[in-house]
């Protein structure tokens, strides 16, 4: 792998993108710095800024890859599955979605500025991402629930994409949330992220809970 090639490139992204996912297990966004994702990797702090400008764009990358994932999972699914009903379909979405905390965590936090401190290049890519996961939902939507037209597909996108950005902080919940909340009298219900999100599809899907 010759120095600076496309394959080094490519190898040293995918090293800090790892290296930063690694760190954010442990540590919240505001307590990782570059220092920390540079000291992670086997090549110099300073060499991070060949391939990424800011802390955010990094965090960006981490996102579009966590994307991508999902959309290989549904995508797995269409090639499997000729058939399900929309309560299979409720389910089986929200499977993939909640296979993947590490997407929902990074949904949760200030996205805005993510893609506020990110180069236009940068964003772009990660822009493709996101809209790759839309066409997939779209695409399962179609193969699934084909009497479902167009105008109803986009209601429903426009329904539960904004919906996915609230599941990680309503069922990852702190011993000390839980405690403010009955402090404050207040009767939550704590659910799953699988039960969460697969009620709201249900509903999305049949327009009642059956």
């Amino acid at each position: 792998m010759s120095r600076g090639s496309p394959e080094r490139t490519l190898a040293r992204k995918e090293e800090i993108i790892a290296a930063c996912a690694e760190l954010n297990e442990r540590m919240s966004f505001k307590e990782i710095t570059i220092k920390e994702i540079g000291a992670a990797t086997s090549f110099t702090r300073t060499s991070i800024y060949n391939y990424f400008e800011t802390k955010e764009e990094i965090f960006l990358a981490l996102l579009q890859k966590e994307y991508e994932l999902w959309v290989d999972s549904m995508d797995a699914v269409m090639a499997e599955k000729d058939v399900l009903s929309r309560d299979e379909l409720a389910g089986t979405l929200a499977r993939t979605l909640t296979d993947r905390p590490r997407l929902l965590r990074l949904l949760s936090m200030n996205l805005f500025d993510m893609e506020a401190n990110s180069r236009p290049e940068r964003l772009a890519e990660f822009k493709a991402a996101f809209g790759a996961s839309l066409n997939a939902v779209s695409r399962m939507m179609e193969k699934y629930v084909p009497e479902m037209d167009e105008t109803a597909r986009q209601q429903f996108l426009y329904a539960f994409f904004p919906f996915i950005y609230g599941i990680y902080p309503y069922t990852s919940v702190t011993g000390k949330q839980k405690e403010a909340m009955k402090q404050a009298g207040i009767p939550y219900v704590y659910q799953s992220a699988y039960e969460l999100t697969y009620l709201c599809l249900k509903k999305l899907l049949n327009g009642k809970e059956r």
